[in-house]
Order: structure tokens, then C-alpha cells, then sequence
């Protein structure tokens, strides 16, 4: 896999191509993701950027004292600190670069306490990319921005995989050996998992990483499986980790 500090500073960038050029108006329309205008997405990114630039200097996320659930405290913090669209889009890039200071300069064998378990500052590296990609299509799929799928995918593509163990486990399935055969968007393929394994997704990069930020239900996706497994590996499949 390619650097993947110097791909999730691209994806910032990406991003912030986007931001820069909304009007101000567009900030209060309603975003893809459920019941957050633009202006709350971009909030919760700056918030979980200095939650993970935080977790790099030895803290843990408090967010239990906002909600019982991860996506109710999100909800709930992301709420309760409103501003205008330059405060907010000076915050996430003030907090995605000292974020990606403190990635880099990270011990990359020292696991990071973050949301659900430890994680090391590659993978915590990768996991904020796959919430920058999933968001930045919340606001650009509203907003009708051009937003092209780039080989950036392939570190999300390998987070879902990597965390099939822990989706199963979720849904109360042991966890079983999955094989993935997935296009790139330049039309080389990557894969995932055994070879021999008895189970196993092909199809699109793009597709496949899309059901796991579940953005596009299972049932609707261009994806093959295969395999007494392979169904059930899509239906569980996502990109991040909840409690």
C-alpha cells in the first residue's frame, strides 16, 4: 500500500477544493448524512480530527459523557458547537493538519487508545480517511459536486476487509475467511484474503466501499458473492468501528 499519510493529506485536499468553493448558503443546506446540514458534517470532522490527534498524545475519546451510543454523542457534540462557515471550515483545517503532524511523527508500533479498541497510527491514518471519503460524499452528493473515486480507495478497501473479524463478531457470527477481488478505479484489481478461501466478493472498489460506509445498501450494489459466507460478508461488511 502506498504511504498512507501522504493519501489521506491528499483526500484533505480534495476535500477542501470543495469546501473552498461553496457558497455560503450551501453550508446550512441538508447533507447526505442523516438530519446534518453541510455545516454539522464538516463540524464533526474538525471534532474527530482533534479527537484523533488527541488519542496520538495518549488520550482516550471522551465521548461517553455525550450519549450511550458513538453516533448519539456525535450527534449531540456535533450540535452543540455551531458556527459560521469560515469558523468552521478554519477549524477542520486547523485540526486536520495538526492531526496529520501528530500521525506522522506517532510511534507507528505504539497502538493509539481510540473509539472501540487500540489501533496503531497507520491504521487510526486510514480510519480517518475512509470518515473524510464517506462525508465528502454526504456533502457532495446533495450539493451535485463531482467528487471521482480515486486509488486512494484501496487503504479503505483493506480497512473493510481487515475489519470483516469484527463485523461478524458484531452481528453475533464467528468470523470466517473471506476472498476479495475488487476493480480499482484506474481498472487494475486488488485484492484481499486467501486464495483458497470458500467465500468471497468481486466487483468494484468503488461499490464495495460504499456499502461499507453504508452509503449503498448490500442489496443495490453491483457486487458478486460467492460462497456460504459471502453474502452474509456484504450485508456486515463496513469501514469503521462502533460500540
Amino acid at each position: 500500500m502506498r504511504n498512507i499519510f501522504d493519501d489521506l493529506e491528499a483526500e484533505y485536499a480534495a476535500l477542501d477544493a470543495v469546501l473552498a468553493g461553496l457558497p455560503e448558503d450551501a453550508w446550512s443546506r441538508p447533507s447526505a448524512a442523516a438530519s446534518w446540514t453541510v455545516a454539522d458534517v464538516v463540524v464533526h470532522l474538525a471534532q474527530t480530527e482533534e479527537f484523533a490527534a488527541a488519542a496520538c498524545g495518549g488520550q482516550r475519546p471522551s465521548w461517553q459523557r455525550y450519549g450511550t451510543t458513538v453516533d448519539e454523542a456525535m450527534d449531540v457534540l456535533t450540535r452543540s458547537e455551531p458556527g459560521s462557515p469560515q469558523q468552521i471550515l478554519a477549524r477542520w483545517r486547523e485540526a486536520s493538519r495538526v492531526c496529520l503532524v501528530e500521525l506522522r511523527r506517532a510511534d507507528p508500533g505504539r497502538r493509539l487508545e481510540w473509539v472501540a479498541s487500540t489501533v496503531k497510527p497507520a491504521t487510526l491514518a486510514t480510519t480517518r480517511l475512509a470518515e473524510h471519503w464517506a462525508h465528502a460524499l454526504d456533502i457532495t452528493g446533495p450539493l451535485r459536486i463531482d467528487y471521482p473515486d480515486t486509488d486512494r480507495l484501496r487503504h479503505i478497501a483493506w480497512l473493510g476487509h481487515t475489519t470483516l473479524p469484527y463485523a461478524f463478531g458484531l452481528a453475533g457470527l464467528p468470523p470466517v475467511a473471506v476472498r476479495c477481488e475488487l476493480t480499482a478505479p484506474d481498472g487494475s484489481t486488488w485484492t484481499y484474503g486467501p486464495v483458497d478461501a470458500d467465500s468471497s466478493i468481486a466487483g468494484p472498489a468503488a461499490v464495495f466501499c460504499r456499502v461499507g460506509a453504508q452509503r449503498l445498501d448490500p442489496e443495490d450494489a453491483d457486487l458478486v458473492t460467492a460462497g456460504p459466507h459471502g453474502r452474509t460478508a456484504l450485508r456486515v461488511l463496513r469501514n469503521y468501528a462502533v460500540t
